[in-house]
């Protein structure tokens, strides 16, 4: 059983390591016991993801059994059924360790589903209802891990960093979820801009962006700021073995903010990433810096 477990986080790592470099980097800098239900964590959030992305050939209704089936078995791990799956021990595990809310496991397998049948979002408001399941229900999943002495009031820092982190995903990411059939981008906010769906796939197309899609991505970009704004009053909030770990994350992807400002808003041309050694060098700020120490949102 123990090497089944340890088999499981190993699976988890190695799931983070491939698929979340960014993320990856800033959990080398978590105490090593917390490492590993990070990872699990992770884990689970993309296993979820690649079941509903990564099996795009098949018909949605397989892949929709697939990851309901998958859901069933952590269901019924949860209930101290035994469980036959390569990741779930480890993420079992982390739940029980940390006594984690399993309504946040509910809600995120639900805005999975909805990435099987809903291409796009009218308003603000319907991406923020799946974005409460698919990404501030990661924040908040992640607090008991990390640590805080007033949880409550970390609470929501949590959630707006989880919302921070996916929209930054999303504008930077455009052509790739065209690509899946997907717009992340409210249409209430291409309305404004005057931009259409076939203008999005248009300039994917030609790997260059007009001047509405980059006041389109400007303005989502400036929206990206406003949740990093009220995420990082919750930094200080954690335990400060994990400050430095979130205070990279939060460095790292606004980084990508940051590049796409850069890139004059066009995120067709290249993907927005940051340079390795700019990565490094803000990991290395992040362990000197001071526990407690106010995190400036940068906007």
């Amino acid at each position: 059983m123990h090497d089944d477990l340890s088999l499981a986080y190993e699976r988890c790592r190695l799931l983070h390591r491939r698929h979340g470099r960014t993320y990856y980097l800033a959990t080398r800098l978590l105490p090593a016991w917390k490492r590993r239900h990070v990872h699990a964590l992770y884990g689970f959030t993309r296993y979820a993801d690649e079941i509903v992305d990564s099996t795009a050939d098949r018909p949605a209704s397989e892949r929709e059994r697939l990851l309901r089936d998958w859901a069933d078995r952590f269901l019924a791990g949860l209930r101290g059924e035994a469980v036959d799956d390569p990741l779930l021990p480890a993420v079992l595990h982390t739940v029980a360790v940390f006594g984690l809310d399993t309504m946040d496991f509910e809600v995120f397998l639900k805005s999975m589903a909805m990435d099987l049948t809903v291409t796009e979002y009218d308003t603000y408001a319907d991406l923020l209802s799946y974005m409460d399941g698919s990404a501030a229900a990661i924040g908040t999943m992640m607090l008991p891990i990390l640590q805080s002495g007033d949880p409550a009031a970390a609470r929501e820092p949590a959630r707006q960093l989880g919302l921070a982190f996916q929209l930054t995903n999303f504008v930077r990411d455009v052509a790739e979820d065209l690509d899946r059939g997907r717009v992340y981008l409210p249409a209430e906010d291409l309305d404004r801009f005057g931009v259409t769906r076939a203008d999005l796939v248009a300039a994917a197309a030609a790997r260059q962006a007009p001047p509405a899609v980059r006041a389109l991505i400007e303005y989502e970009v400036r929206r990206a700021w406003s949740h990093y704004a009220l995420a990082a009053p919750g930094i200080p909030m954690l335990a400060p073995g994990s400050q430095a770990c979130i205070r990279a994350a939060y460095h790292l992807y606004s980084g990508i903010l940051r590049e796409i400002e850069a890139a004059g808003y066009d995120v067709f041309r290249r993907r927005a990433t940051v340079p390795n050694w700019q990565r490094l060098g803000v990991a290395l700020r992040c362990v000197l810096t001071r526990p407690g120490t106010p995190v400036l949102s940068g906007r």
